[in-house]
């Protein structure tokens, strides 16, 4: 993500993973590694021991070993106890002082671990979710996911408006890859979806790939914000009616969708290119809906040029171009369903 750099991941990271850490179990390996590094040396130095020389006494003890190597792992090095013997020193140099240093590798790494990224992980998260306002809010990172991020980028939306919540660090990869910001977690657990801010999201699109868990996000969603526009991907067709039950306001069905486009193209080879020139950002004419223009209130479907309206939403009823009277004038609340071309086509036309 741009906004926030995440230290489990690779460079461009957005990627918060708080509920996903878990501190002791780290905690009890380095200790654990510590532990055995410590008795490594302990053990090198005890049969090297006739190579050390107490200032005290010359009598090396296993306690006067220990202590030797206690001081000499943390640096402390009080001058007591100390090498005399070249293989003595030899020992030090190449074999205790790697140690020492993999020791305070692990201890300041787990310092940053477990005190210092858990607190940069807080203010991290504050500093997204501050700006996170009138987002969009991808659940699950599938290819359906992946392709409906991509053409909403590919529409002129900021990455940093779409939020991306996904169990799979693969496909959290994904998601930063595009530049958005990524959550690593469940989307059906209300944190998760507060995480992402849902509260002040524009839109929540749900293709976690199974029905049962989009149907728990949906319900979930829809608990946390009643008002935020949620489209659902469904896997079943038969589970279309439950998710429009669950408060669902758009849902797609991609493989009933798929089957209605192959048997539309039966004879007809332009349909289904068409159809995608129609639906993806990148071709020459787009399906637009759109509310009326202060300035076109009050004229005909005529002054929509070179725009084509194809349908018009007043008052909860549908009119079709075809239904239009002639002279009949777009009111205020209108909501139009027009074709527009992209300008690139516009520009090819003009000079063909």
């Amino acid at each position: 993500m741009r906004t926030v750099r995440s230290p489990r991941s690779a460079a461009d990271q957005i990627l918060f993973t708080r509920a996903d850490l878990k501190p002791g179990r780290t905690l009890l390996f380095r200790i654990a590694l510590v532990l055995a590094l410590f008795a490594l040396v302990f053990l090198v130095l005890w049969l090297e021991r006739d190579g050390l020389k107490d200032n005290q006494d010359d009598h090396m003890t296993a306690v006067d070993v220990l202590y030797f190597a206690m001081v000499t792992v943390t640096t402390v090095g009080y001058g007591d106890i100390v090498p005399v013997t070249p293989r003595a020193r030899l020992l030090d140099a190449v074999f205790v002082t790697p140690i020492r240093l993999v020791i305070w590798f692990l201890f300041l790494g787990t310092a940053y671990q477990l005190v210092v990224r858990q607190y940069m992980e807080g203010y991290r998260m504050a500093k997204v979710q501050a700006a996170l306002r009138d987002h969009i809010i991808v659940c699950g990172f599938g290819y359906t996911g992946w392709s409906a991020a991509k053409e909403l980028l590919a529409k002129g939306a900021e990455p940093d408006r779409i939020a991306v919540i996904d169990r799979g660090e693969e496909r959290v990869r994904a998601a930063l890859e595009l530049g958005l910001i990524a959550f690593r977690g469940d989307a059906t657990q209300e944190a998760m979806l507060q995480h992402a801010m849902i509260q002040r999201a524009r839109a929540v699109i749900i293709a976690t790939g199974r029905d049962d868990a989009n149907a728990l996000v949906l319900l979930t969603a829809r608990h946390l914000n009643p008002t935020v526009e949620i489209l659902v991907s469904a896997v079943e067709e038969e589970n279309v009616k439950l998710f429009r039950q669950g408060g669902a306001s758009a849902i797609i069905s991609p493989s009933t969708f798929g089957g209605y486009l192959l048997a539309a193209a039966v004879g007809h080879p332009h349909f289904t290119e068409y159809v995608q020139d129609l639906l993806t950002a990148g071709g020459r004419v787009n399906l637009i809906e759109r509310p009326v223009e202060p300035e076109e209130i009050g004229r005909t479907a005529s002054a929509l040029k070179p725009d084509i309206l194809l349908r018009l939403y007043r008052r909860g009823s549908v009119i079709h171009f075809w239904d239009l009277q002639e002279g009949e004038k777009m009111e205020t609340g209108d909501i139009l369903l027009v074709l527009k071309s992209t300008p690139d086509a516009t520009a090819s036309d003009r000079a063909a």
